[in-house]
């Protein structure tokens, strides 16, 4: 059983990195410019590689589900698969997934220099917590902008298999709109965001925690780096699938 006291002594220390973050927000607070500061980072410039990734998998959707349709004669029901699996499950998953690679890496990173250069030490010897100062704007910028990273995610996919579906395939707009519209509901898009909070929670305080518990010099931060975004994005993909499973209960 010696094999299970790393990941257990590793999700300890991270249990503890949350909650000693918990207590510094209440006991400090976060600084507002701070937050926009991150929240500009985190989503500006995770947009670009947000709409092509959405785009081109709204794309594959699209063509996907022709191709399974089609034997069936039920091409005009494209719209449907297109908004069950995008909205309710990809679109989530693809944008956490593209704001774990992009912004979660630059957060460890930046971290794990912060580490490696004692800046974070100095901060405490100046009587600035380093949670609330640097590690909370962070947590609070993506719980603003992803929720709203998945909404774009789900229109541009919507919009990229719209297109496929009626210049490529030439199916009917309208019968494409309504299928997809049959298939989604207001609340899809509700649990949308809901998902897109808990991931934000996950890439951000997992990065965060291994920036935090880098080794010394570049190899470190490197390391650090690594296994912020593969962590981040298996916890992503399982949180999803419990998630998805207690807001459908496994059904349509």
């Amino acid at each position: 059983m010696a094999w299970l006291w790393v990941p257990l002594a590793g999700l300890g220390r991270y249990a503890g990195f949350v909650a000693a973050l918990v207590r510094a927000v209440r006991r400090h607070g976060v600084p507002g410019w701070s937050v926009l500061e991150a929240a500009y980072a985190i989503g500006i410039r995770s947009l670009p590689i947000l709409l092509v990734i959405a785009a081109f998998v709204g794309t594959n959707l699209s063509l996907q589900g022709y191709a399974a349709f089609k034997p069936l004669g039920g091409q005009r029901m494209v719209g449907m698969f297109v908004g069950l699996a995008g909205v309710r499950e990809l679109a989530p998953i693809i944008a956490a997934s593209m704001v774990a690679a992009k912004a979660g890496t630059e957060m460890a990173s930046q971290v794990g220099v912060m580490r490696i250069r004692e800046q974070l030490d100095a901060l405490e010897v100046m009587a600035v917590n380093p949670l609330a100062h640097v590690i909370a704007p962070r947590l609070l910028g993506i719980l603003v902008v992803l929720p709203a990273l998945t909404v774009v995610a789900i229109f541009t996919m919507i919009a990229a298999a719209y297109g496929v579906a009626v210049w490529q395939l030439d199916l009917n707009g309208d019968t494409f709109l309504r299928f997809a519209a049959d298939g989604i509901t207001p609340l899809d898009l509700v649990y949308g965001q809901i998902k897109g909070l808990f991931f934000g929670v996950l890439i951000c305080t997992v990065s965060c925690w291994y920036g935090f518990e880098c080794g010394p010099g570049p190899e470190g931060v490197g390391q650090a780096t690594n296994r912020a975004v593969v962590t981040s994005a298996v916890l992503c993909v399982s949180l999803n699938y419990f998630l998805s499973e207690l807001m459908y209960g496994g059904g349509p």
